[in-house]
């Protein structure tokens, strides 16, 4: 890799060339990934990329007139401690504070860049240029919050936070729940089963975790194959297992942790049935309030499907334990 002080006026060009050129194919990537969430967020980043073909142009202008159409073969990752970027714009359904923070970085080091290569020109012309393109560039996030605030009215940056709460459902509140209802409940007939049948708690605690592990497993890999998450917006698969199957598995968890209560204390059991039996009152009434306030279920409706369905598997567990 080249120091940057080694770069001769040709390579600075063929370099801003090339960034400004990347950094335009960027924010049309972001404006492609917004199109569909967020339309009118997306013909801002579409702006800001015909500003960078504009400043290519220049670029390129200038290039062919000191030193003809041949451009060398080198890209900012080929100097030293120059604009390394993370390849986030390869990600979708990135959220929007993700992106501008991304953009802000990006006008940052390309505002930084052409002062520095500024500073070592040599040429009239070509310092002049890239002193211009500095300035454009530190004004870039001025024109940004310009073309914000005349593209996102009050009633369009509303639509876009209701656009972001159903992909935060969607992605994230959705396979949490299911894991979470999934672990709570499905684990409630097993383990109390074992507590009534044993009346001993350490090994009511090893049924419980099995329980609880296998269900998470089970959960995060329904999951995860359920779909893709291309068409319905539902995010990373990967993503999606892996919160439902850590839900499942801390749902199961709540209720088995009780029974580690020694098994020497006096009425031991009885004490961490006791404790078992108010995490899951708990548990239950936290999904019934997520479900209300997340996923538009009255919350009547809600605890009626939660509470009684859960309270009706205790039962069940109970029963078969105590047969």
């Amino acid at each position: 890799m080249k120091n940057f002080a080694d770069l001769t006026e040709r390579e600075i060009l063929a370099i801003a060339i090339s960034a400004e050129e990347e950094d335009g194919r960027i924010y049309m990537s972001f404006a492609e990934d917004l199109a569909e969430r967020y339309p009118d967020s997306a013909k801002l980043f579409e702006q800001m990329a015909e500003e960078e073909k504009g400043h290519r142009h220049m670029l390129l202008e200038l290039y062919e007139e000191r030193f003809g159409k041949n451009l060398p073969p080198i890209r900012r990752e080929n100097v030293k401690g120059f604009m390394q970027r993370r390849p986030i714009w390869l990600t979708k359904n990135l959220s929007l504070d993700t992106i501008r923070k991304e953009v802000g970085t990006m006008e940052f080091e390309a505002e930084r860049f052409y002062a520095k290569a500024a500073e070592q020109a040599k040429d009239v012309g070509v310092r002049r240029l890239l002193g211009d393109l500095a300035l454009a560039e530190k004004g870039h996030e001025q024109v940004a919050a310009k073309l914000t605030d005349e593209i996102l009215s009050p009633d369009v940056r509303h639509k876009e936070d209701e656009t972001r709460r159903r992909v935060f459902v969607l992605q994230y509140v959705q396979p949490g729940l299911a894991g979470l209802m999934d672990g709570s409940v499905s684990t409630l007939a097993p383990l109390f089963a074992a507590a009534f049948a044993t009346h001993q708690n350490f090994q009511t605690f090893l049924v419980g975790l099995a329980a609880s592990i296998g269900a998470g497993i089970s959960m995060g890999f329904a999951e995860a194959l359920s779909d893709d998450g291309s068409l319905t917006g539902r995010g990373s698969p990967l993503l999606r297992g892996a919160v439902c199957g850590a839900m499942t598995t801390l749902g199961g968890l709540g209720h088995t942790m009780p029974y580690l209560v020694p098994d020497s204390w006096t009425n031991a059991f009885w004490i961490a049935t006791a404790i078992a039996c108010l995490v899951v009152f708990f548990e239950l009434w936290a999904i019934a309030y997520i479900r209300a306030r997340y996923m538009d279920t009255p919350f009547l409706q809600a605890v009626f499907q939660i509470v009684l369905g859960g309270i009706i598997v205790l039962g069940v567990g109970i029963l078969i334990g105590a047969a």
